[in-house]
């Protein structure tokens, strides 16, 4: 698929998100076969590629749906893409704290901690 061709399945959408999303680096989480499919599929060619939102506003949600419920692990994965996509650090802090005064101050604490912790890997990754 060429630059000025449109992704037309779900697989080709999912993998252009997620290119886009992560530059080819994800988690490494061991997932099953059908799942990592539907994770293409669906969530990236079919969720994160609707329409209505643009994949900026999509990242900034998915950070903060992440730090309200404590999810660490994700949050890494998703403050790294939301950098890829050229968010900046001080927008994350943004959505970091306007999440700690509805989803509590200790999932904020910790979210800061991740992207602290984020933002000096991809410092060191250059």
């Amino acid at each position: 698929m060429s630059a000025t061709t449109p992704a037309t399945t779900k697989r080709e959408r999912g993998l252009a998100v997620l290119q886009r999303l992560f530059r080819g680096k994800t988690s490494g989480a061991p997932l099953a076969p059908a799942f990592a499919e539907m994770t293409i599929d669906h969530l990236f060619g079919d969720v994160w590629s609707r329409p209505a939102l643009a994949i900026e506003e999509r990242s900034l949600l998915t950070c903060a749906v992440l730090v309200a419920l404590g999810r660490e692990n994700e949050q890494r994965l998703h403050f790294r893409g939301a950098c890829s996509l050229g968010i900046p650090r001080e927008r994350l802090e943004e959505v970091i704290t306007h999440v700690a005064h509805y989803a509590g101050w200790p999932v904020a604490v910790s979210a800061f901690g991740v992207l602290a912790e984020v933002w000096k890997q991809m410092d060191a990754e250059g």
